[in-house]
């Protein structure tokens, strides 16, 4: 039994695209070479599954993750964006120097942070688009 993933866009109609893992690691990459054209400024929603599958056949989803992919005007990765992004989400790793703070105060800006990253780079889908991701996933669609 081995890992595989799935990658889907999901449309504004909420239909779903299959792309390539290789495409999005070129994608986020900046290539210049690879663009999304149709979805050219656009911040698209995609789902990407953890799967477990023994030989080319599914057995399990492990985890599915739904993140934003901001695109510019040309349909390429908007690198500021997306910069911006995993800079936000570096800042919700536990610092190697802990802080100091008085006992009496509570530091939240973790939880703030969090929040600031979930809406603006995550995404919650519906029923209906979490049951064509898992039909698409294993071929029912």
């Amino acid at each position: 039994m081995g890992m595989g993933s799935r990658l889907f866009l999901i449309d504004d109609d909420d239909s779903l695209q299959r792309l390539s893992v290789e495409k999005l690691g070129r994608l986020i990459r900046f290539d210049k070479g690879v663009a999304l054209p149709q979805y050219a400024g656009k911040r698209i929603r995609c789902a990407m599954a953890v799967l477990e599958v023994t030989g080319r056949h599914v057995q399990t989803i492990r985890h599915i993750d739904y993140f934003v992919l901001p695109l510019d005007d040309k349909g390429r990765v908007d690198k500021e964006e997306w910069t911006r992004g995993v800079r936000l989400a570096l800042e919700l790793l536990p610092s190697i120097a802990e802080e100091t703070h008085p006992k009496h105060a509570v530091d939240a800006r973790h939880r703030f942070m969090k929040k600031r990253y979930d809406h603006e780079f995550k995404w919650r889908p519906s029923r209906n688009i979490e049951e064509e991701i898992v039909a698409g996933i294993f071929g029912l669609r």
